[in-house]
C-alpha cells in the first residue's frame, strides 16, 4: 500500500509540474489565466511531493523515521 500512494503521489505531481511546463511552453504564462493556472498546479505539485516526503520519512526513508519514545522514562535523580 505504501509503494502505491508512493508512486501514485510521484506521477501526480510530475503530473502537475509538466502542466506547468506545458504553460510556459505554450507561451499563455503571462495571461491572467495561465498564472493561475500554473500556481494552482504548483500548489498541487508541492502537496503531493510533500506527502512522498512525509511517507519516505515516517517509513524510515529519511534520516531516523520514527523515533519509539520510551515506556518508561528515567526517574529524576534525587539526593
Amino acid at each position: 500500500m505504501f509503494l502505491l500512494m508512493l508512486l501514485l503521489s510521484l506521477l501526480l505531481g510530475l503530473l502537475s509540474l509538466a502542466g506547468v511546463a506545458w504553460i510556459i511552453i505554450v507561451g499563455s504564462l503571462l495571461s491572467v489565466d495561465g498564472l493561475f493556472m500554473s500556481l494552482i498546479l504548483l500548489t498541487l505539485a508541492g502537496v503531493f511531493f510533500l506527502n512522498v516526503l512525509l511517507e519516505c520519512r515516517d517509513h524510515g526513508f529519511l534520516g531516523k523515521g520514527k523515533v519509539a519514545s520510551p515506556k518508561n522514562p528515567p526517574a529524576a535523580k534525587t539526593e
